[in-house]
């Protein structure tokens, strides 16, 4: 559908133009996370501000390609303002999306993830909870977590090229990682 590819571009290119919650927190009382991805040399930095089980704020700062620097755009745009849990959920689906063939995303690789990325993730998933999830779209398991991923479906197309994978999913990543650390300070 070279329509639908048109428009997917266009919020790519959009979100890597004009980032939406660019810049920096206070750390602490905000939680820092960095993220590396030694294949292309994308570096993504969250700052992540929770109150309670509420995400009041979120920042990203960081350099590299397109899809990388577009997908953290369109991650802080979905999960600012949300709970944990909702930031979690999203975070799934958003992985589940970014498979290949329904296979998980945490493989064998160099980071604690097993993605190959440094200092972005902990190996077991989004609350170690991936189970079944390796073998549902991303739609399914969007749905069955009550999440609209919206403008982040125009990262679906990354999937194509499996070397960009870890491009769309350095910054959730890194933001579960965030998520983590916020818990244990809590």
């Amino acid at each position: 559908m070279p329509g639908l590819e048109d428009l997917y571009r266009e919020i790519i290119l959009d979100h890597y133009r004009n980032p939406r919650n660019r810049g920096e927190l206070e750390s602490p009382p905000a939680v820092r996370a960095e993220g590396f991805n030694p294949l292309c040399g994308d570096e993504i930095v969250v700052y992540l501000a929770v109150d309670g089980e509420q995400i009041t704020d979120v920042k990203i700062a960081g350099q590299g390609c397109s899809i990388s620097q577009s997908s953290a755009s369109m991650m802080s745009a979905a999960v600012k303002g949300k709970t944990v849990a909702q930031a979690r959920s999203t975070i799934k689906a958003f992985r589940a999306m970014m498979s290949l063939h329904g296979r998980a995303l945490d493989g064998a690789g160099d980071g604690p993830a097993g993605d190959g990325l440094i200092g972005a993730g902990d190996g077991q998933g989004v609350g170690g909870d991936q189970g079944t999830d390796d073998e549902r779209s991303g739609a399914e398991v969007a749905a069955a977590e009550g999440v609209v991923l919206g403008d982040l479906e125009a990262l679906q197309g990354v999937v194509k090229f499996p070397v960009r994978i870890k491009c769309a999913t350095l910054s959730w990543h890194t933001l579960a990682q965030a998520l983590d650390e916020a818990a244990t300070r809590a």
